[in-house]
């Protein structure tokens, strides 16, 4: 078996449980059909009833899949999503949870990363991110401070924590592969101060093009920087106000993830946080746009109320 089938089996069998029979529908579009393909190969293994449907690559991060895959997916009982786009932040995946689907999204998954990632102790990632989740919810603010100038306030009162776990067994449960986070969607309109994004962002180079965002009353103000800079103003240009809404906390749980400049696997690694903009409507938040980037910082100090959770990257009392 190879290493890329080894690790479409871990899909199936360990984070998502298919079962015989099990209706399983896996969405692809054309530069994932490999990993669509091998993880479909997975499931007809185990003897699912799998069926594999390829769309366009959507134009954003958050955006729609055609009405006819969104009407699938409330059908099945586990859809997998590999696509270059990420569809976890749309209205067709809660809708599909909330009818008892198990699902998974994939975006900008390669088959390096999997075989990578996807080998990680799962159980001790879901012990870490149920922890940091709880300790997101019990805080009224948090506080991130990093050595590239990042100074940040959030208000997270009244806000639920999320561990993504990358155990996804009962009926609705949802999270993305490879995974390792605990995340929240902070007070809309209460976010005060700047982050620097050091990791990736929108095609930010890892550790050299730097994008640094002014943040007054829960918005991004001002995006300043180079190229990458440039092209993250380009990108939520099209969406107005609510693009640029501070969206989501989230701290990276998974120890074999690697800062590569591909974020499904960028915002997973320990050393890091991330704060995302545009839409939180999926994580408790208010705000819908299709539109959500994370934005990486590295060797972050957190901290919630009094406690200090992180220091200079590293996590204190997992």
């Amino acid at each position: 078996m190879s290493e890329l089938a080894k690790a479409a089996q871990i899909v199936v069998k360990d984070c998502l449980a298919v079962e015989a029979e099990e209706e399983v529908l896996v969405v692809v579009d054309q530069l994932r059909q490999e990993i669509g393909e091998a993880i479909y190969q997975a499931g007809e293994n185990i003897g699912a009833e799998v069926m594999l449907i390829k769309m366009l690559e959507r134009e954003n991060h958050g955006a729609e899949p055609p009405t006819t895959i969104a009407e699938a997916m409330k059908d099945a009982d586990v859809v997998i999503m590999p696509t270059t786009k990420s569809l976890s932040h749309t209205a067709a995946r809660v809708e599909a949870c909330k009818s008892g689907t198990r699902a998974v999204t994939l975006p900008g998954i390669t088959a390096e990363m999997m075989k990578r990632t996807l080998n990680a102790d799962y159980q001790r990632i879901k012990e870490r991110s149920e922890s940091l989740a709880e300790k997101l919810s019990r805080a009224k603010k948090a506080k991130i401070t990093a050595p590239n100038g990042t100074d940040l306030e959030l208000v997270l009162e009244e806000r639920k924590g999320h561990p993504d776990t990358g155990i996804y067994h009962q009926p609705g449960d949802f999270g993305n592969l490879p995974a390792g986070e605990a995340y929240i969607a902070p007070l809309e309109g209460k976010a005060n101060g700047k982050f620097v994004v050091d990791g990736s962002m929108s095609g930010a180079e890892v550790h050299t093009d730097e994008i640094e965002l002014i943040v007054a009353d829960g918005y991004v103000t001002d995006i300043k920087g180079g190229t990458a800079a440039e092209k993250l103003k380009e990108i939520i240009a099209p969406y107005g106000q609510d693009a640029r809404n501070i969206a989501e906390l989230g701290i990276g749980t998974n120890d074999q993830a690697q800062l590569i400049g591909n974020i499904l696997e960028d915002e997973k690694v320990m050393s890091t946080v991330h704060v995302a903009i545009g839409d939180n409507s999926t994580m408790g938040g208010e705000i819908e746009v299709a539109s959500h980037l994370d934005g990486i910082i590295e060797n972050p100090t957190v901290k919630l109320d009094n406690e200090v959770i992180m220091k200079d990257g590293k996590i204190i009392k997992e």
